[in-house]
């Protein structure tokens, strides 16, 4: 290989695009000054070599990572970190208003320390997208959308200010505002570029899109061949400083897709049979590519489907190269002609341009899926992973109903302890399983001089919710061919059942219109209630308090049936314990039978007038039919339309008053905006690190918890520790809004940290957010006991089982942690986001030794512990000496490994920090202010 040190004078090379010269760094030229084929590499790892290229010249990258990259391969072994500096950060509201806070919080920071606030401006450009506020308060009538808009900026008024001051303070910072759709959906119709320009040095210089998101299903945009995925807010707000993401150098799983799709299948029936599939064979921290014949049958719209649930079979990535369906599907959503002829040149010249007579990529690992194989399907009850064929829904629901289900009877982690049949009922026991003949429970009320019979296995929500689905609009008008067939044969939805339909971009409106097929989903209460993430996040809305009384009462279990790419426990709503995925057409299904303890394989879902069976293959719309549909009336005229004002259409959005000043006004009074305590006091230098001495035991839990356990979402209980707070201040409980809402206000979030309503600590002897306090043996909350050890100024650590921290990158999991206290926290393995977050706020990850657990380990939660080997000479994934004292035993000694996986990683932690490394780095290197 070639010297490559020289590689920064021979690498940028001109590229003609009609008439006007652009600079690219070369990876033709790579090739050539360092002698060796690229050819092998996947296009994801082609894509993170141009990063390093164009940035070698610069402090964020060098020789030596590059050099690494051009080593990659599929038996490589310690493969190391590289910088990443995406072209660009997204946000939603959810993790944006708390990254806003902070760069409000880093500019008070500025200032007070004597510097010039203004000059700290994000360094990449970054678009929030509000679509995580809107809450189905209304639904099944015309009216539901405009009051659930008018219901959501009036709880969101401080939020939504704060957000149009950072709007107008900030350079480099846009805002979509409130009812233009889902961030992911957003960015796959109108933000992205897949190539971008910027002037450098006298140039143009062109280079690939990528991205950083501060939500799990960033990877939607791998669909369109973008680089990106989902990180924590923290690590987000850092990229937005100036500083590179760190990253392992991943491996990559090439999946081959094969076969063709049966009819009557869907793309959400396919990624159900991939995430199983994948989530299966473990691929947790790697990019997933795929290729194969297959992909040429996927429409784009398909691929961005498989690429959003990438959270969901674990992987960093779901990736797409970019191909004729990309240049298609740009095309097709109104890019214009200018930039598709960038795109397809600049990939072209870059040999980035997939096609299938290209030799295959090597891969670390690789699979195939043969699409003949797919089938309608379901996933659930739990979790995306847990894929039921649709003949099989019946008899799955039946079994957790008789208790013979054992499948999901683990270590008591939101499930039921170990043996015991069933879910958890509200207060923490298991439902009594159904003898063999008793009937099924059930409860009654009267709506409209109508009594009204709900029993076990009522739907009680059915949600088109969900960018992963309605970015998708082969089943979005799916559901709305089907929804005419049910109609016009006198179907209708029972009364039980809470309908709704939030699209993540206006262009589902008006295409379901052209259609028309937005009059018959209404006919069955599928309205528009909004546009954003709703029922997918929490944000349901209430149930009829008739049948909120009726499932506490009768302990039924219910469900309910959604478009959505996540169901994890007490997510959809906190009353109904069994949630299913699905494409939009089997939400409308499952809508009108009303229930899911029905075969719809083989049993009619309804009746018409005259009693005649109706079932769902006399409805299902054909490919053909489809297809046809879609071709007449998806335009890209839509696209322009819908995006034509995107940041400034929304009048509601600019009567909100912005105050002018680089500085935010901190109201003391706030219930949603406060301060952060991060920065305040911060010395100039970071102290030694040192050993945790004498730590308390806060929480041991087992496998799965996720970042909903952690820092839920949803409804905030009124006799929480956060519930509590807002009733101090003097707060009605209709006017608590969301824990989502108020992640704004780190008193309300920190009460909320591990106070899920099914969380289960083993140290307690009920479900919810409970702990024993030590000594004392008393049951308190986790919140309360946390602050009893602040006062002794005692450190706290946690211990967990398997995938601690899956599910959404919810930054409020780590910054909560860190606030009560946790130094720690030991774990048999961590999803790659959340233990991220935890070096990202100061909290130290500690991954147990195989077969080491709290139960191996005797860990009772009794004991104190003592985390040695913590100094400044600290190494990346050092071992760890722990101690274990106990009150009536001999100390024992267990060793485990610090996750901090970089040297990046380790500076961080020594700083107490990313953002605290930043803010000593920006004042610095800060001229002191005028």
């Amino acid at each position: 290989m070639k010297d490559c040190a020289t590689l920064a004078k021979n690498i940028q090379k001109q590229l003609n695009v009609n008439g006007k010269e652009y600079t690219l760094f070369s990876l033709a030229a790579l090739e050539k000054t360092c002698s060796k084929s690229l050819s092998h590499l996947p296009f994801s790892i082609r894509i993170l070599l141009e990063n390093l290229l164009r940035h070698a010249e610069s402090n964020l990258s060098g020789m030596a990572d590059i050099d690494s990259l051009l080593s990659w391969s599929a038996d490589m072994k310690n493969p190391g970190a590289i910088p990443f500096m995406p072209a660009r950060v997204v946000l939603q509201d959810f993790t944006g208003v708390p990254a806003l806070v902070d760069l409000a919080a880093l500019r008070s920071a500025v200032a007070r320390h004597g510097g010039d606030p203004e000059t700290m401006n994000p360094f990449v450009p970054a678009d929030l997208v509000i679509d995580h506020s809107v809450q189905v308060d209304r639904y099944g009538n015309s009216q539901a959308l405009a009051y659930n808009v008018q219901k959501e900026f009036k709880r969101n008024k401080e939020r939504y200010t704060m957000l149009r001051w950072g709007q107008k303070a900030f350079t480099n910072f846009r805002v979509v505002p409130p009812g233009t759709g889902i961030v992911h959906q957003v960015n796959l119709e109108y933000l992205a570029g897949v190539v971008q320009t910027a002037r450098q040095n006298k140039t143009t210089l062109l280079y690939p899109d990528s991205v950083l998101g501060t939500d799990s299903h960033t990877t939607m945009i791998n669909g369109l061949g973008v680089l990106g995925w989902g990180v924590g807010g923290i690590e987000a707000e850092a990229v937005l400083l100036g500083q590179p993401y760190s990253m392992q150098v991943p491996e990559v799983v090439g999946v081959k897709l094969t076969g063709k799709l049966p009819k009557q299948t869907t793309a959400t029936d396919l990624v159900l049979v991939i995430t199983e599939f994948l989530r299966g064979k473990g691929v947790v921290g790697k990019f997933v590519e795929f290729f194969g014949p297959g992909i040429n049958q996927l429409s784009l719209p398909d691929r961005a489907t498989i690429a959003n649930m990438a959270p969901e079979y674990g992987a960093t990535m779901g990736f797409f190269p970019v191909d004729q369906v990309t240049l298609n599907y740009l095309q097709a959503s109104g890019r214009s002609k200018k930039q598709i002829e960038l795109v397809q040149e600049y990939y072209t010249a870059q040999h980035l341009f997939h096609d299938q007579s290209m030799p295959e990529a090597t891969y670390s690992t690789e699979y195939t899926i043969d699409f003949g194989q797919v089938v309608p399907s379901l996933a659930g009850p739990k979790k995306p992973q847990q894929r039921i064929p649709l003949p099989d829904l019946k008899q799955a629901f039946t079994n957790h109903l008789t208790g013979e289900d054992k499948s999901e009877n683990h270590v008591h982690n939101g499930d039921c302890w170990e043996g015991e049949g069933g879910f958890c009922t509200l207060n923490g026991s298991c439902h009594h399983p159904l003898e063999p003949e008793q009937e099924l429970r059930q409860g009654s009320y009267r709506k409209n001089g109508e009594q009204i019979t709900i029993t076990d296995g009522a739907v009680l929500i059915a949600a088109i919710t969900s960018c992963t689905n309605t970015s998708n609009p082969a089943v979005m008008i799916g559901a709305g061919l089907l929804a005419r067939k049910a109609v016009e044969l006198g179907l209708q939805v029972p009364p039980w059942v809470k309908t709704s339909m939030a699209p993540g971009s206006r262009v589902v409106n008006r295409y379901l219109h052209e259609a028309k097929l937005l009059q018959p989903l209404q006919a069955l209460g599928f309205h528009i209630v909004g546009y954003g993430c709703t029922t997918c996040i929490g944000n349901s809305g209430p149930l009829d308090k008739n049948i909120a009384d009726i499932i506490t009462e009768k302990e039924l279990l219910t469900a309910s049936v959604l478009s959505g790419n996540r169901n994890f426990e007490a997510r959809i709503h906190p009353l109904i314990q069994a949630n299913y995925l699905c494409s939009p057409l089997l939400v409308v299904a499952y809508a009108i039978a009303g229930t899911v303890l029905v075969n719809l394989a083989t049993e009619p879902l309804g009746t018409t007038a005259d009693k005649s069976d109706v079932f769902l293959k006399d409805i299902w719309p054909s490919a053909e039919e489809i297809a046809s549909v879609t071709a007449k009336n998806v335009t890209p005229q839509l696209f322009t339309t819908s995006y034509n004002k995107v940041f400034t259409g929304n009048q509601e959005w600019n009567n909100l008053p912005a105050p002018d000043s680089n500085l935010f006004a901190w109201q003391e009074d706030s219930s949603y905006i406060k301060e952060p305590p991060f920065f305040q006091n911060l010395p100039d230098n970071p102290p030694p690190i040192a050993n945790i001495n004498k730590a308390a035991i806060l929480a041991i839990f087992g496998d799965t918890i996720t970042t909903d356990h952690i820092s839920p979402a949803g409804a905030i209980p009124v006799d929480s520790p956060a519930g509590k707070y807002l009733l101090g201040l003097g707060i009605p409980r209709e006017e608590f809004n969301s824990y989502g809402s108020r992640r704004g206000n780190h008193e309300v979030m920190m009460r909320g940290t591990f106070g899920n309503i099914r969380i289960n600590n083993l140290m307690a002897d009920r479900e919810g957010g409970f702990t024993r306090l030590i000594p004392e043996d008393k049951m308190i909350s986790i919140f309360d006991a946390s602050m009893a050890y602040a006062e002794r100024n005692q450190p706290l650590v946690i211990f967990a089982g398997k995938d601690y921290g899956t599910g959404s990158s919810r930054d409020w999991a780590a910054k909560g942690t860190l606030l009560l206290g946790v130094k720690a926290v030991f774990a048999e393995s961590f999803e790659r986001i959340h233990r991220s977050n935890l070096v990202g706020m100061g909290v130290l990850p500690l991954q147990l030794d195989a077969g080491d657990n709290a139960k191996t380990l005797a860990i009772t939660g009794s004991e104190t512990i003592t985390i040695q080997g913590l100094t400044d000479e600290l190494k990346p994934k050092s071992r760890i000496t722990v101690t274990v004292e106990r009150k009536d035993a001999p100390q024992t000694t267990f060793t485990a490994t610090a996750r901090l996986d970089n040297a990046m990683e380790v500076e961080y932690y020594r700083h107490g920090g990313i953002l605290h490394k930043v803010l000593r780095q920006i004042l610095h290197d800060q001229p002191t202010a005028p």
